[in-house]
């Protein structure tokens, strides 16, 4: 006789755990019984096919729409920003710096492309630098490792989040991952048209279909690149005064907002008035937040150029009257080693000088130091002098007419340089040169012109009768 099993089989029952390998013998009876049993009571059999259809076409277009969910835009997990460093205190720091940075909020990474960076180990690295012909490239660093680097040189840092739409945000993305491939991360760099902050100007432009240079190719506060270099530059006097004499009339272009926008702050100034399109159409800022991440402790550059225009007028007269006295001085002997030390050493200066901006203007790339008109103060002309000026030292020198002409050359050359201000085409912004070297190229020319010098008593033969 068959054995009822301990816990019997509900009619309801259609499975559980358990169920397969190992079952009890009993248990496949109790099924065929339970398959025996009538179909449940509350639910016909036309109920039971209504359900099936439903549950069927469920399932059959269920697929259709999770597909039909919009998937994730391109850029939609991006936030970009513009971060501006202040200046520092090294040469190549005092225009400051800038890049773009990338938070990625899906991945959790930061990006931050860094244009305008160099190497003093690169190959011919002070070559290039000599001949305009400098290497830049792009990094792709961490902010956690850059920024405590800038912190640490005192400079202030500034992140403004930018609003771009999802599209715009991938499009930059994806360029300036490709900028940043070791095939493509160096450019040619120059100071004023492609630095850090022109190519980060740039980037931001493309990505925003030319909206940038649109809105700041026209105003302008009427700096010019000279005049930016040199407030930059002004707690470096000495380089200030080398890098102004070096500039030609390019430096002296009436600049537009976009073009000032090669200093880093002020396009983070001019980055605030741009406007953009969001999805919507609707116009908003560019710069949607600006949170200063660093105050710095470093002083601000002075917001306009020295004008030392005064000053030079006053050392150039003084020293023109001071070289002119002393050659009329000749007769004594510290006014002759004097004067031939002072004539001896402008020669030299104006000379090599002459020859440097010679030398930047047809043998290099340098741009901005093309058509210098202080070649005309600064005159090459003035090494022809250097052996007479030394000799000048000997109480019998006389001023020979090669001496006394290419003296009035050159002082002619450098006042056609003053009356050449009357005229717009020369546009160089030389005032400070003019007022230093015009007098004292003017005072050398009437010294060795004036009437003829005596020779010094000391020097002169005794006759018969005197000697009596």
């Amino acid at each position: 006789m068959m054995r009822e099993p301990e816990f019997p089989l509900s009619p309801d029952a259609v499975g559980g755990e358990g169920w397969g390998e190992g079952a009890a013998s009993g248990v496949p009876e109790a099924l065929h019984q339970h398959a025996a049993h009538p179909p449940h009571p509350t639910l016909s059999p036309k109920q039971t096919w209504g359900r099936g259809i439903v549950l069927f076409w469920i399932l059959l277009l269920f697929p259709l729409f999770s597909f039909a969910q919009p998937a994730p835009q391109p850029g939609a997990d991006l936030d970009v920003s513009l971060v501006t460093f202040g200046p520092g205190t090294q040469v190549w720091e005092r225009f400051g710096h800038n890049a773009i940075l990338v938070n990625n909020r899906a991945s959790g990474t930061q990006r931050l492309y860094n244009y305008g960076m160099f190497d003093f180990a690169q190959k011919n690295f002070f070559l290039n630098f000599a001949r305009g012909r400098m290497l830049y490239r792009i990094d792709v660093d961490d902010p956690a490792d850059e920024f405590p680097i800038y912190r640490d040189e005192g400079r202030w840092i500034v992140e403004q989040n930018l609003n771009l739409t999802p599209a715009q945000r991938a499009k930059l993305r994806d360029f300036l991952d490709w900028n940043a491939r070791p095939e493509n991360a160096q450019y040619r760099y120059d100071y004023f048209t492609a630095n850090c902050s022109t190519r980060v100007r740039d980037a931001l432009d493309a990505a925003l279909g030319g909206a940038i240079r649109a809105q700041l190719i026209a105003p302008s506060r009427g700096f010019t690149y000279r005049m930016d270099a040199l407030r930059l530059m002004r707690p470096d006097p000495a380089m200030m005064v080398l890098i102004d004499a070096g500039l030609g009339p390019f430096a002296d272009t009436r600049l537009s907002y976009w073009a000032e926008s090669f200093v880093p702050m002020e396009f983070m100034r001019y980055a605030r008035e741009v406007k953009v399109r969001d999805e919507t159409g609707n116009l908003v800022p560019l710069v949607a937040r600006e949170t200063v991440i660093d105050p710095g402790t470093l002083p601000e550059p002075p917001d306009y150029p020295p004008n030392w225009i005064w000053q030079a007028l006053a050392i150039g007269v003084l020293a023109g009257l001071g070289v002119f006295a002393l050659y009329r001085k000749r007769s004594q002997r510290w006014a002759r080693w004097t004067f031939a030390a002072c004539a001896s050493l402008i020669a030299l200066v104006c000379g090599i000088s002459g020859l440097v901006l010679i030398g930047l203007w047809t043998l290099t790339d340098h741009v901005a130091a093309w058509h210098n008109e202080n070649i005309l103060l600064l005159d090459p002309l003035c090494l022809l002098l250097v052996p007479a000026w030394i000799a000048s030292a000997r109480a019998s020198w006389q001023p020979s007419r090669f001496v006394k002409a290419t003296s009035f050359v050159i002082a002619f050359l450098a006042a056609f340089e003053f009356f050449l201000k009357i005229y717009p085409s020369f546009a160089q912004d030389n005032r400070f040169w003019i007022a230093l070297l015009l007098p004292i190229q003017v005072a050398l020319a009437a010294g060795v012109n004036w009437r003829a010098i005596k020779p010094d008593p000391v020097f002169r033969p005794t006759s018969a009768a005197n000697k009596s």
